[in-house]
């Protein structure tokens, strides 16, 4: 693709392993982000140190030019794109032309700010999964959720999920690796994790300790959705 159809390439160093028999071709990766990565640097860590054996990042994604998870995925070199979002139709049948082309297996999103069409969705059945700081239920569903104590608190969905968890007063809230579908932060889970929220947190301080759990999750969730591909 060109410029002109909306893509800027940054870097396109990654090696394609086509050549591989089929019952050893690793499972390929493409992460979706739109600010620091740190998710996808956490997928990095854990390939280069063989906690991912049979996986390769053969993609990375941003929505924004600036984003520094582009750089991390430079620095690995990794093949790594901008990608405008300006009209979301368009920009969609762009990703599905660079997942096709990369021969991507599964799609992570990994601070991806954007929300996909159903008709996207429907293209990659159970081949796309999302980081959501908060804890959603098994089947993705409901408005309440129970937590190891036996608490009932409410699903925080959306973008501010920290800061609905504080404005509630609830005392544990969390991060859940899940399938995507096209109801927001609503589809099956694959592994979560709980966080208790403590005396003086704030939003910045409740994120962040989220985002330390979420850098082991986002493994586990990729070595789970390899054992049942």
């Amino acid at each position: 693709m060109s410029d002109a159809q909306g893509v800027r390439f940054a870097q396109e160093d990654g090696k394609m392993q086509t050549d591989r028999p089929e019952a050893t071709k690793p499972a390929r990766l493409a992460v979706l982000v739109s600010g620091s990565g740190s998710n996808l640097q956490a997928l990095i860590d854990a390939l280069e140190s063989q906690q991912l054996p049979g996986a390769q990042i053969v993609l990375v994604v941003s929505n924004k030019a600036d984003a520094y998870g582009l750089q991390r995925a430079l620095k690995h070199r990794l093949p790594a794109l901008y990608l405008p979002w300006k009209q979301r139709a368009q920009s969609e049948q762009q990703l599905v032309a660079l997942l096709r082309l990369f021969e991507v297996d599964l799609i992570v999103l990994a601070g991806w700010m954007r929300i996909f069409s159903a008709e996207f969705i429907e293209q990659f059945p159970r081949r796309i999964i999302n980081l959501h700081p908060a804890l959603i239920p098994d089947d993705g569903s409901g408005a309440t959720f129970t937590s190891s104590d036996g608490s009932i608190i409410p699903v925080f969905r959306g973008m501010h999920a920290a800061r609905q968890a504080l404005e509630a007063g609830v005392k544990i809230t969390g991060s859940t690796v899940h399938y995507v579908t096209p109801e927001v932060d609503a589809g099956p889970m694959l592994c979560r994790q709980e966080v208790p929220i403590l005396t003086g947190d704030t939003e910045d301080k409740l994120q962040e300790r989220i985002k330390q759990v979420e850098h082991s999750l986002i493994v586990e969730a990729v070595q789970l959705w390899m054992r049942t591909a």
